[in-house]
């Protein structure tokens, strides 16, 4: 049985999940498992795995400067102001996955933003609170001991559904909170594991053990 690694020409074994696709090894190399702390871009890649939901990621991001182009660069700010007409605009467009629900989910996200903001301390620090604000470090060896949910990641589903936010069940969160390194979900003998350890999270803070 596979271990999930994939030897790559470069020399480099890398996460099974993106074969051979270049766009896909570039998300892995680049995004996947760094730490995000930018309060926008996290609620990009937090609607972006919503649309995700019953697709496959590639085709996400294969259209991921549609989605860009069509919810106004992720401003929560334009997208809280979305009407019934912007909506319908949206279902007739073709650079995105058209799906009426996760649209209108991804206004109430916004709406949802807003308020966080308005608030304090801001997005990123409500979402990296429930990792203590330090990415979390995995030791999985192969694909199978990969979750798809933890208990993490159910409470910061149950605390954003509570806030307002739409399509973010445990099992898209975990996804989500692998994406923007929260935790280090690298597989041990894959090359980004270790640089990707090494990244600290928000305000300087090193990777909890």
């Amino acid at each position: 049985m596979s271990t999930g690694l994939i030897l790559h020409p470069d020399g480099c074994q890398r996460c099974w999940w993106p074969g051979t696709d270049p766009l896909y090894v570039a998300y892995h190399d680049t995004e996947w498992g760094v730490p995000e702390h930018d309060d926008r871009a996290l609620y990009e890649k937090l609607i972006l795995d919503g649309f995700q939901a019953g697709l496959s990621w590639i085709t996400i991001l294969r259209r991921r400067e549609g989605f860009r182009r069509a919810f106004a660069g992720f401003e929560p700010e334009a997208i809280a102001r979305f009407g019934p007409e912007r909506v319908e605009a949206l279902m007739q467009d073709t650079g995105i996955i058209r799906n009426r629900a996760k649209i209108e989910a991804t206004i109430r996200s916004a709406r949802a933003y807003l308020a966080i903001q308005e608030r304090g301390p801001g997005f990123s620090a409500f979402l990296w609170d429930f990792v203590d604000g330090r990415p979390l470090q995995t030791t999985a060896e192969t694909r199978a001991e990969i979750p798809t949910e933890t208990e993490i990641s159910r409470k910061m589903s149950k605390a954003l559904k509570a806030e307002g936010f739409g399509f973010c069940g445990p099992t898209i969160v975990y996804a989500f909170m692998q994406a923007v390194g929260m935790l280090n979900d690298h597989l041990v003998g894959c090359c980004r594991h270790t640089p990707c350890a090494a990244l600290p999270g928000p305000g300087g803070l090193g990777a909890a053990p």
